[in-house]
């Protein structure tokens, strides 16, 4: 079945790869990067419905859980921790699930993908429940841990998105939504950590930042639910009041401290000129959209 996927076929523009320079490798593979955005923008409606589906899947307090085997594993994982620092997500709402466990993100664990029933587990041990939305992702669009997972979280009534590099992937048959990205053989032949990876980062990343404007947590382009946890952002966050909001630095930073470190709240303060209480209110009844809070 391998021999039949584009993921794993030779790419026929570097067969001669280990005779060029290095300079001409690079510049062949910056050529080969360069397919990837249409390979994403020509599955722009799948992950439309995948984005739509998550913000309902907030909306109703349930999770984000990405659930994949090696490099396509390992990129949900990297989706998920960055949403609490830049969103002020609980630690739950996103999550990534990897074959073979966390220490599988250091030292590859290849023979946990063949395992359908370690898929489902895993979900099953964090109590993943129907309202909960479970994205797949194999490059390859077989791999059995993920097709285990997808099952899963039909049986339990939970929503289903696959993400796979090939088209008429079998992980698309196991999901609701299915995102099929044609990113073709890549310049090192089956190594998917390449095209078919960033791909799905491109994707991941889509569906993380669109899904969290869907539900409040920016305004304008500014990250207005950022976790300021250290000086830098600490810092960052004086700057984004101040972008939202025209005042000046010693303003942001007032203002910034009687929030108790909440942007959001800094924000409808200055532009409302109101007390943190009030501000803290009106964010409440606009369902934490800030233009729709300093508009009603």
């Amino acid at each position: 079945m391998l021999d039949k996927l584009m993921t794993e076929k030779r790419n026929q523009s570097t067969m001669k790869l280990d005779q060029l320079s290095t300079k001409e490798v690079l510049q062949l593979m910056n050529k080969e990067d360069r397919t990837v955005p249409d390979a994403v923008e020509a599955a722009l409606p799948g992950i439309e419905a995948a984005v739509k589906q998550v913000i309902a899947t907030f909306q109703a307090g349930g999770r984000l859980i990405y659930t994949g085997a090696g490099t396509s594993g390992r990129l949900g994982i990297l989706d998920a921790v960055e949403c609490p620092p830049t969103f002020s997500t609980p630690d739950d709402m996103v999550r990534g699930l990897l074959a073979g466990g966390m220490t599988a993100f250091r030292k590859a664990k290849e023979g946990a993908e063949d395992d359908p029933e370690l898929g489902a587990r895993e979900l099953e041990e964090i109590n993943l429940s129907a309202k909960d939305t479970v994205i797949g992702i194999a490059a390859s669009g077989r791999t059995p841990y993920v097709i285990g997972a997808l099952d899963y979280a039909v049986a339990v009534g939970a929503s289903t998105v696959s993400v796979a590099c090939n088209k008429g992937a079998l992980i698309s048959k196991h999901a609701k939504i299915s995102i099929e990205l044609e990113t073709g053989p890549e310049i090192l032949t089956g190594s998917t950590r390449l095209k078919a990876g960033t791909a799905q980062k491109l994707v991941l990343n889509m569906i993380s930042t669109a899904s969290m404007v869907g539900v409040g947590k920016v305004y304008k382009n500014l990250m207005v639910d950022v976790k300021p946890t250290n000086d830098k952002l600490q810092e960052r966050a004086k700057r984004i009041i101040m972008e939202a909001t025209g005042a000046n630095y010693e303003a942001a930073e007032k203002v910034f401290e009687q929030s108790g470190g909440q942007v959001k709240t800094a924000i409808v303060m200055l532009l409302l000129d109101s007390t943190k209480e009030e501000a803290e209110a009106k964010l409440q009844e606009a369902g934490g959209f800030v233009r729709t809070a300093i508009k009603a």
